[in-house]
């Protein structure tokens, strides 16, 4: 009984976190790295890399033979779209954390399901039914979502926690996060990210009911990835030479960007199918505080008034759509169990955006 509830209970929970830790700990390390020197296309494309080598071993050791179809071309095509889309995403990420601060990335970051849900209603995989509670909830938490990264983003604010005392020697190297203008810049590169990341949860929920192999899927978009950013990263940074790793932080910070990636997308692929989707989700907002501390701790930077009143904002709105897909699913939980009943049609579109939240990230 004991080890049963270890294993349900504080093993996810544990989990859960260190990922969110690891996430975060992968824009630290990003901005520590560039401020030293490293071009994030060099970054880019090595935590592609090095993700698809994490993997390789994995689609051998786990592998699904049974109940696959024929690997045909045209879903070689949506495989091809994922990292095109992933490549893309990672590139705004990035780049947005370089204009502003890793916690400014984990507060956008709560943007993903309502991106999601209003994707998802342009594309008709959802249907509004305006009096019903649960759409209202969508609707409403789709709104608050919006209008906390609104002030996210274009309120910076005075700064409440302040390391000019201390004067690390990290803080003098930030011309990037000094400006307001480029802090709205890496905002809205980091919302962009954000967006690119709910196109690829829905591409990728269609892969997944055409080739339902998590594993290869997720390598083989590695691998696209890495196969579109070498040409495009080598074209745009244009110096060969800063692909030649010095023996800095650069290195560490890639290798464990790529591990980071990859081990992340398998605990959220563990822990949707053991405790569900919500479960997962509820542990994004969480990301915000650890960004703060390890920011403030590693980086020396300040925590400001508006991150803090938008941050606030975007979790109950991100709250709002999480709490109105967990009433949708037990709904649709008591249809299936009705006689006669189906949910056939509809798509649950979230479920799949709860399944890699932070890693495309900027990752994909």
């Amino acid at each position: 009984m004991a080890m049963s509830y270890w294993y349900k209970n504080v093993l996810p929970f544990s989990a859960m976190v260190a990922i969110e830790c690891s996430n975060v700990g992968i824009y630290i390390v990003f901005k520590a790295a560039t401020l030293k020197g490293l071009s994030y296309y060099v970054f880019v494309f090595y935590s592609f890399a090095i993700a698809t080598l994490v993997l390789l071993p994995l689609v051998f050791i786990f592998p699904k033979t049974t109940g696959l179809p024929t690997f045909k071309l045209s879903l070689l095509y949506r495989i091809f779209l994922l990292g095109l889309i992933g490549f893309v995403d990672q590139l705004c990420g990035y780049r947005g954390i370089e204009y502003s601060s890793p916690t400014l990335a984990s507060a956008v970051s709560n943007l993903t399901p309502a991106f999601t849900f209003i994707l998802a209603v342009i594309f008709r995989m959802e249907v509004l039914a305006m009096r019903s509670s649960i759409t209202q909830a969508k609707i409403m938490g789709t709104i608050v979502s919006i209008s906390g990264a609104l002030i996210v983003v274009f309120y910076k604010g005075p700064a409440i926690i302040s390391v000019a005392s201390q004067a690390p020697p990290l803080t003098h190297h930030f011309p990037l996060g000094s400006s307001q203008t480029k802090w709205v810049i890496g905002g809205l590169l980091l919302a962009t990210d954000y967006l690119l990341t709910s196109m690829w949860y829905i591409v990728q929920a269609q892969v997944m009911k055409i080739y339902p192999a998590e594993f290869t899927l997720v390598f083989l978009y590695f691998l696209f990835a890495t196969i579109i950013s070498a040409p495009v990263c080598l074209i745009a940074e244009g110096n060969l030479s800063a692909f030649r790793l010095r023996p800095n932080i650069a290195p560490a910070a890639i290798v464990y960007s790529g591990i980071g990636l990859s081990l992340s997308t398998v605990v959220h692929t563990w822990g949707l199918h053991l405790k569900g989707p919500v479960y997962v989700s509820i542990f994004k907002p969480l990301s915000i505080a650890i960004a703060a501390a390890m920011s403030f701790i590693f980086l020396g930077d300040a925590l400001y008034l508006g991150s803090i009143i938008g941050a606030i904002i975007l979790s109950i709105g991100f709250y709002a759509v999480i709490w109105a897909k967990a009433k949708e699913d037990l709904s649709e939980d008591s249809c299936c169990d009705s006689p006669g009943s189906s949910s056939d049609g509809k798509t649950p579109l979230l479920d799949s955006s709860s399944l890699q939240s932070s890693n495309n990230g900027t990752a994909a």
